[in-house]
């Protein structure tokens, strides 16, 4: 059906839009309370739009819509879209998926305090996320000094006759032992929760009277221990800043950089019981053409989307005009009280305000001088690099190819780009290496490179044909110099498949490990680089994560080979199984841990084989 026809059929109800390009991707999901009128306004003759608004539509090839009953099951829906599609035209976090959280682990008798970077709906209560993680190590060790939890990695403690150091040390409760029961456990697990609530004036007072407790009943050690932990958790409340007078929780948000960069940073000042216990900042890209109202309505949604816990007040240095009413309807539905978005016009709530937005735009600035600090740090490098090299120029973009195996088994291969010096993440890839028999890496590296340069002959030939854009090909940008991890053999054997399909003309060079030598073709001696040039630590860093990249890969491979062949003897468990057990578990280990009711919990799984997979690891 053709976009006007589609648009003819749009109904007057709140839902959600998907535009997709030529090639089915979705490229921007947004919200309405009418889909009628919002989508089509997008269409109209005429229309005012901003430029990248108009780079959009041009890319419009099709549109989906989702109706709902609400605009506030819209806005959720809406995020979760966003989350999962990652759609390049939305507002959103630079690097989101990188930021740890703190996460207890609630579901468990005996929760666990952990990092992760993972937020999943599984029972558990999750703090951040952190812009930082120097800041949740530094949260982290010092909740293991104030809390005696447990920092075992089991999902439940394995039983133990003895207990662990930790627990001699007074550094965990000793729950594997039976040294304390699951309610007394539950109830350190909760005060940890409220001092990373920011409640600390809550927790000394429940420490306060746990010690007075202790000392009345002649329990001495008890009354020390709580006495420590009273004294640390008063050193913390001592250090935060007095801000307001009453003891209000709010968070104060802000933004710098919109409406004139294509990058903005967020602001948020945490504030509870009326002292400032905290702040982050996030960048958000794909703001540009976009005013502040607009970036800190798109901030609201994705950041409280993936928190916890929503203060009463939120306060915030502009209004967000059109969604307020929504967005405080959605939090207040969160939190399960009325939560109020506040934009304060005077006196000491202002100042915070004006306070938060004026570190939003210090960090803006911060974060952008290192920007160039690095851009001239990595072009200096890049410099060094040709001269060391013998290049024409500055090599933009650089490929390091490095294969991985366990005795020839799983054998792949990882190719890793850095352009201008910095990881190209999205344009990394990987092979699985299919005919070479047994651990020959010379091999491997032929046909990792055979399938690379036959990929990109081919792309190139349907482009020149017009059959396909530069951006429907995976690999057809050549490199201006290839990386091969090894030496002198692994490179004469990459050489041998460049000249063969006609790709000679770009360099290539072996970096073998150890001495870190350099080998060229046609050169016996090394190129020896400094070992303290940044053009030989920019080359360390591309091997590495070339390393890192094959070895990830390998591990997964052997990982899911281990669990087919094992599980594969389990009765009513094929592939679909197989793959939804280790999603959820991660492990073989974990999924004998699990109970018939959390394998059967699992999506795709029923009672019957729940029972078999049971049976299985512990009869």
């Amino acid at each position: 059906m053709q976009l006007e026809e589609k648009l003819k059929l749009l109904p007057a109800r709140p839902g959600v839009y998907l535009y997709r390009d030529d090639k089915g991707k979705i490229i921007y999901v947004g919200k309405a309370l009418s889909l009628k009128s919002r989508v089509r306004s997008y269409f109209q003759p005429g229309a005012q739009l901003p430029p990248k608004t108009k780079v959009l539509l041009e890319r419009v090839a099709d549109f989906d819509i989702i109706v709902t009953d609400s605009e506030v099951e819209a806005l959720i829906l809406e995020q979760n879209l966003i989350k999962e599609h990652r759609p390049r035209y939305n507002v959103m976090y630079k690097d989101d998926k990188s930021y740890p959280y703190l996460k207890v682990t609630l579901a468990d008798d005996f929760p666990r305090v952990m990092i992760t970077r993972r937020h999943v709906k599984d029972g558990s209560r999750y703090f951040g996320p952190y812009t930082r993680v120097g800041a949740v190590n530094e949260t982290l060790r010092l909740l293991k000094k104030i809390f005696p939890f447990r920092s075992c990695k089991q999902k439940e403690p394995a039983l133990r006759q003895k207990p662990c150091l930790n627990f001699h040390i007074k550094r965990c409760l000793g729950p594997c032992a039976g040294q304390v029961d699951s309610d007394s456990y539950r109830s350190m697990i909760n005060e940890i929760c409220l001092f990373l609530e920011g409640r600390q004036e809550d927790l000394v007072k429940r420490l306060a009277a746990r010690m007075e407790e202790a000392a009345r009943v002649l329990d001495f050690e008890l009354a020390a221990r709580l006495r420590d932990q009273l004294q640390a958790v008063r050193e913390v409340v001592e250090r935060q800043k007095i801000i307001t007078g009453g003891f209000e929780d709010q968070d104060v948000v802000a933004v710098a950089g919109a409406d004139v960069l294509d990058e903005a940073c967020v602001m948020v000042f945490f504030v509870r019981g009326g002292k400032l216990i905290g702040r982050e900042h996030f960048m958000l890209q794909g703001v540009e053409g976009l005013s502040r109202p607009e970036v800190i309505a798109s901030f609201l949604k994705q950041y409280y989307t993936d928190v916890d816990f929503v203060p009463r007040d939120v306060l915030l240095a502009v209004e967000v005009k059109d969604e307020q009413a929504v967005i405080e309807q959605w939090l207040s539905g969160k939190k399960g009280s009325k939560v109020t978005l506040k934009v304060p016009r005077r006196g000491e709530k202002k100042k915070l305000a004006d306070m938060v937005a004026a570190n939003a735009l210090l960090t803006l600035e911060q974060h952008r001088s290192e920007e160039a600090v690095r851009r001239e740090d990595a072009a200096e490098a890049l410099a060094g690099l040709a001269e060391k090299l013998g290049l024409t120029g500055s090599p933009h973009r650089m490929e390091c190819y490095d294969i991985s195996n366990t005795q020839g088994t799983d054998s792949v291969a990882s190719m890793v780009v850095f352009i201008d010096g910095k990881p190209a993440n999205d344009q990394y890839r990987r092979f699985k290496i299919r005919t070479v028999e047994g651990p020959d890496d010379f091999a491997s590296m032929q046909e990792a490179l055979r399938r690379r340069f036959k990929r990109a002959a081919e792309e190139r030939e349907l482009f020149n044909s017009g059959l396909i854009s530069s951006r429907e090909a995976k690999f057809f940008t050549l490199p201006d110099l290839v990386i091969i991890d090894g030496g002198k053999g692994q490179l004469a054997a990459a050489r041998h498949v460049m000249r063969e399909l006609g790709f000679s003309h770009i360099p290539a060079f072996g970096l073998a490990k150890e001495e870190e030598e350099i080998f060229a073709e046609g050169r016996s001696a090394p190129v020896i680089i400094d070992r303290s040039s940044p053009a030989l630590h920019l080359l360390q860093r591309l091997r590495d994560e070339a390393h890192r990249f094959a070895l990830s890969y390998h591990r997964n491979l052997r990982g899911k080979a281990g669990l087919k062949s094992l599980l594969d003897e389990v009765e009513g468990v094929g592939e679909v199984r197989r793959r939804a057990l280790l999603k959820a578990f991660g492990s073989l280990r974990e999924i004998e841990k699990a109970t018939p009711e959390q394998l059967a919990a699992v999506k795709g799984m029923d009672k019957k084989a729940a029972q078999a997979v049971y049976e299985f690891f512990h009869k």
